[in-house]
């Protein structure tokens, strides 16, 4: 199932996710390298460290290391992904077999896992459970008619050609708004129906087949089910052609795009968007934002140009292949096969709790996270968090007051947004409440639906209501962090608090290279090229004189051009406009989080472990966080549609900018990461 949220700018990976004694794992599962929390094992002294610090760090594991047949890629994250998940399927296998009250957490909870567990019912009931929705495309005789079931199936999550959220205004974050983004697309993003290298074209053949394949599972016979697939291809294409790249969409000025709902209808014959509004069950709203324009005016006349019968096959392979997962054997099979398999180069399926867990996580998030503190989340684990918090915060202001190349009205402003940073660690405050929700242990794709449902039905309420600043963005068991430019907010969920980013009894320079760094990273994200658009107060608005504003971005523009030269698989460019933001970040983030570490007893000392000074862990503990590999296809797959670099130029790629690296480990000219002085990009 599709769906969207308010984008948010984290420290990891897209569909993925950066501290020393475990703070939310069993306390049987060991920490690696106790001792040191640095492992030799897994370095490669044979590289010089001014030559390649990320293989110097972590060569060794990335030579003798597997990528595992259920993944796509694999590293620190991913380990500690792997260990959290461990951790809730113990829960989840725990709660699945005690008696609960029907619509407390444990009850929701268990009976999901049930559900989906259950593959025998799964299989049984086949398509049946999507059958009024199949009727009501079946029975479509109108554009009008099309457009209502597209609407109707949005509101269980099912979205297409009209995906939406509700969330701030960004020029008044005070208020929620319903926001509409392009969509309608059955691969990544649009670089797929645009690319044309061999690999793009043999993608889009296997993606004809795919299709092919889902309509032919519905009941469709082959000839037929090859004849869609082409029309529905040739509609998406259509599509893609009026949706932006990306890297396009990272500009909030050119998505902020207001209309009221007479001037929309204006520009979208057909579509009259007072009347979508009430069939969406929105009320006493006129306006709404738009974040392509030219989406909505294309496909207001796709549906009136485009043959009905095409647009009933679409509605119907959308319908079959967004739940597919949650269907019979066959149906999910096929959905991993070319998502997964074929796609991202993943060998094996995820084992079935894994998945599950993860259809749970995305539906009653908060109802699991709420099991997970419980069990494994320490309270002085946040405590530490805040004090970090603090100092990196405290860091983060001496470095805006001592910029060189800022306005002092500038500064103020900037230490005004960084000063009214909202904290969130660990879990929320108040726990989101799922009340009315029915969740049964025999149908898992109708439990999908339902809290889809129920998640679109408690969106629409928050409109016409203040919007609420305590709401998450992320579940506490996600490993992960992230900055919300609408809320002004740094969030960091319970998972992430766990080694190789934080751990008690580690010594301050692991800590600060890990957590410390992604603190600083989030941090940043809130003077980005992105962030630094947003105000204070979260608005969209321009805080910047213009001389400060034209030196801002001279500076990130050395940023994006230093990442546009790095590589994947030998010739495969990073994108440096797509990827700026992460890296403006990732650059922030080590440098704040070095000042801090210098700030430490240990930090102001000399004392070796292990032979190396606190310098050089603290860079190794930052080295060893981006520690990670991915399959051929995944790589090329993140290089179109993640904004964060490839794992390997976030290790070096900042450190080449940063002269407390160079003095660490007596980086001289001639080495292969140097650079000279003035080709150093420093931002804040």
């Amino acid at each position: 199932m599709r769906y969207k949220k308010i984008v948010v700018a984290g420290v990891l990976a897209a569909g993925t996710v950066g501290c020393g004694v475990n703070t939310s794992k069993p306390a049987e599962q060991a920490t690696s390298e106790p001792a040191t929390y640095l492992s030799r094992a897994n370095m490669d002294t044979t590289v010089k460290p001014g030559d390649d610090f990320f293989l110097y760090v972590n060569g060794t594991w990335i030579r003798n290391t597997a990528i595992p047949g259920d993944k796509t890629r694999w590293g620190s994250f991913d380990e500690l992904r792997d260990k959290t998940n461990k951790s809730v399927h113990t829960l989840l296998e725990d709660v699945s077999k005690e008696k609960a009250t029907a619509g407390t957490a444990q009850f929701n909870v268990a009976a999901f896992y049930k559900s989906g567990m259950d593959t025998a019912a799964i299989d049984k009931a086949g398509i049946a459970v999507l059958q009024q929705q199949l009727d009501a495309i079946h029975a479509i005789s109108t554009p009008q008619q099309l457009l209502d079931v597209v609407i109707a199936n949005g509101k269980t999550g099912l979205q297409t050609v009209f995906p939406n959220f509700i969330g701030p205004d960004d020029k008044n974050v005070s208020e929620n708004i319903v926001q509409f983004t392009q969509g309608g697309l059955g691969l990544p993003s649009k670089d797929y129906y645009t690319d044309k290298d061999a690999g793009a074209e043999k993608n889009r053949q296997a993606y004809k087949a795919y299709i092919g394949k889902i309509l032919q599972l519905g009941g469709a016979d082959s000839v037929t089910a090859g004849k869609q697939a082409l029309a529905i291809f040739d509609l998406e294409q259509k599509l893609a052609a009026a949706s932006l790249y990306p890297k396009e969409m990272r500009d909030p000025q050119k998505m902020y795009n207001k209309f009221s709902l007479d001037a929309l209808s204006k520009q979208t014959p057909g579509i009259s968007w007072k009347e979508v509004f009430a069939k969406m069950g929105i009320n006493g709203q006129d306006s709404l934002l738009v974040t392509v324009p030219q989406y909505y005016k294309t496909l207001s006349g796709l549906l009136h140009s485009t043959p009905l019968d095409t647009w009933k096959t679409y509605l119907t392979y959308n319908l079959l292949s967004d739940m597919a997962p949650y269907l019979g054997r066959s149906f999910d099979e096929a959905h991993f096969d070319f998502y997964d398999k074929t796609l991202s180069g993943q060998k094996e399926q995820k084992p079935r709790w894994e998945r599950v867990m993860q259809v749970i996580n995305n539906s009653i998030g908060e109802q699991l996270g709420k099991l997970y503190v419980d069990r494994y989340f320490k309270p002085e684990a946040k405590q530490k968090m805040v004090e970090l918090v603090q100092n990196l915060q405290d860091a983060f202001s001496n470095r805006i007051k001592n910029l060189d190349w800022m306005s002092d009205a500038t500064k103020q402003k900037a230490e005004a947004k960084l000063g009214a940073f909202m904290k969130k660690i660990g879990y929320p405050d108040h726990w989101k409440d799922y009340s009315g929700l029915e969740i049964t242990a025999e149908h898992y794709a109708q439990n999908v639906l339902k809290a889809a449902a129920f998640e679109y039905n408690r969106n629409l309420a928050k409109l016409g209501k203040p919007v609420d600043r305590t709401e998450w963005g992320m579940t506490p068991n996600t490993v992960n962090a992230y900055y919300n430019p609408a809320f002004n907010e740094i969030v960091f969920p319970a998972a992430i608090l766990q080694f190789p980013f934080f751990d008690f009894g580690a010594d301050d320079a692991v800590n600060y290279g890990g957590i410390g760094a992604v603190i600083g990273h989030e941090m940043t994200h809130g003077f980005d090229d992105q962030g630094a658009q947003y105000a204070a107060d979260g608005n969209l608005k321009n805080w910047w004189t213009p001389e400060d504003e034209k030196k801002f971005k001279e500076k990130t523009k050395m940023v994006e051009e230093q990442f546009n030269r790095y590589t994947v698989l030998d010739s495969v460019h990073v994108n440096g406009s797509l990827t700026l933001g992460e890296n403006i970040a990732d650059l922030g983030g080590i440098t704040i989080a070095y000042d801090a570490f210098k700030k430490t007893k240990q930090g102001q000392g000399n004392e070796l472990i292990d032979g190396f000074t606190p310098d050089q862990r603290f860079f190794m503990s930052w080295g060893q966080i981006w520690r990670g590999k991915s399959t051929p296809e995944r790589a090329k797959q993140l290089i179109k549609i993640d904004p964060h670099a490839p794992a390997e130029w976030r290790g070096n790629g900042p450190l080449t900018n940063f002269e407390p690296w160079y003095k660490a480990f007596d980086v001289k000219p001639g080495d292969k990461m140097y650079k000279p002085e003035n080709e150093r990009a420093k931002i804040w």
